[in-house]
Parts: structure tokens; sequence; C-alpha cells
């Protein structure tokens, strides 16, 4: 009986270890969350307007779009924007939901995420469940996105916002080169296990794996050591 004793006291203490680990960040989580929109560095209508004024300044090169972007991010949040657009090794794919591009990140925090995303050949895919809103400002190219029940796209060309909302799914696709500035606001961490997923379960690419993580925890970490959460 010594040994089922032991065992059941084991499961005991780890349980009690857990309620207490609940007890103590439920409160945090909840009052986080209730004031949420205070943690925030950027705003969606400023993002809404520098994409467009990036458009208008450089119509479809994505190139001098991106450059204007980060540069005005970076002269009006010096300490929270990553400004190394056009440095390869800033650059990653990214595999999630099924879909592939290459992603630079300009801002990533527990709170906010900020980033380039897209590719030049098209791709497709689930757009994941999130605990974030999703804002994909459509830079160059078009997205397409698709709700079970509808019987025509939801069409997104450069110069729009697709909103996804905290919760909501969809099937998107950029049907040939597409690029967006997307900014998701909310709980982030909890979104990373979506980002890594594909990369642990069926693309095998530790090399990128491991770069996407160099680079996000890098960015989370030094906006943490400023106050930013």
């Amino acid at each position: 009986m010594a040994p089922n004793n032991s065992q059941s006291g084991g499961l005991t203490r780890l349980l009690m270890f857990v309620g207490i680990l609940i007890g103590v960040f439920t409160p945090i989580v909840y009052l986080m969350e209730r004031n949420l929109e205070s943690f925030y560095v950027f705003k969606t209508d400023e993002l809404h307007d520098l994409a467009k004024r990036g458009i208008e300044a450089h119509g479809n090169d994505t190139a001098k779009i991106v450059e204007y972007i980060v540069a005005e991010l970076r002269e009006n949040h010096p300490s929270h924007v990553n400004p190394k657009w056009n440095v390869p090794d800033e650059w990653v794919f990214n595999n999630a939901g099924g879909a592939m591009g290459g992603m630079y990140i300009i801002h990533a925090s527990i709170t906010e995420y900020l980033i380039i995303f897209g590719t030049a050949v098209g791709t497709e895919g689930h757009s994941g469940r999130h605990t974030a809103d999703d804002y994909f400002h459509i830079l160059t190219g078009e997205q397409w996105a698709y709700v079970p029940g509808e019987f025509l796209p939801e069409v997104y060309p450069a110069g729009s916002v697709h909103h996804l909302k905290r919760g909501v799914v969809k099937q998107y696709k950029m049907p040939e080169g597409c690029f967006a500035l997307e900014y998701a606001r909310g709980w982030i961490p909890p979104m990373l296990f979506f980002g890594f997923a594909d990369g642990i379960s069926s693309t095998l690419d530790v090399q990128t794996l491991y770069r996407t993580v160099v680079l996000t925890g890098r960015e989370m970490i030094s906006n943490l050591l400023i106050g930013k959460i």
C-alpha cells in the first residue's frame, strides 16, 4: 500500500500546486484583460493611414513600401521597432495553418505583434482561431477569405484591411504575390503555438523554427526589459 499512498500524495501536491497557480494568475489575467488597451503602443487607424500612404507613394514597389512604413514607425516608436527590414537574416519562412510565406518582425511583445508577411508566389491556408484581433493591411496584391455558409469570397485589395476578430476562423488565400502589414493586439503568446505547429508536425524545418524562436524571443524580451508588456 505504501507505493500507492506515495503516488496519491504526489498527485495531491501536484493538484494543489496547479490550483495555487490558477488562483494566483486568474485575477492578474482578468485585470490585464480589462486594461489591455493601456498596454498597446500602436493604433489601428495609425497603421491603416501609414499603409495607405506607403502605397500612394510607391505603387506596387513592395520593398519601397516596406521601407517607407518601417522608417516612419521607427521615427514614431523608436524603442519598440526593429528597423532592420533590409537585413536578410531578419526574414524567415512562416508555415502556419498550411500557408507559407516570408515574415519580418517589426515588433513583438506580450500584447502586440507587428510584422510584414507575404509571398511572391501565392499561398492558402487556415487563419487559426486566435486570442488576439488580427489586422491584415494589404500592401500589394490581394487576399481572399472564405467563411462556411457563404458562397462568395471576401476580397481584400491593396489599401484595404482584413480584420479577423479574436476567436473567429476563416480560410484565406493569396492567389498570387501578396504582401501585408499584419498587426495583432491581444494575448500574443498563445498564438505562437499555431505559428510553430506546422514546423514541428509537418515541415520539420528545425533551422527556420530556431530562427523564428530567436527573433521572436529577442523582440519580446527587449520590450519587456523596457516595461512593454
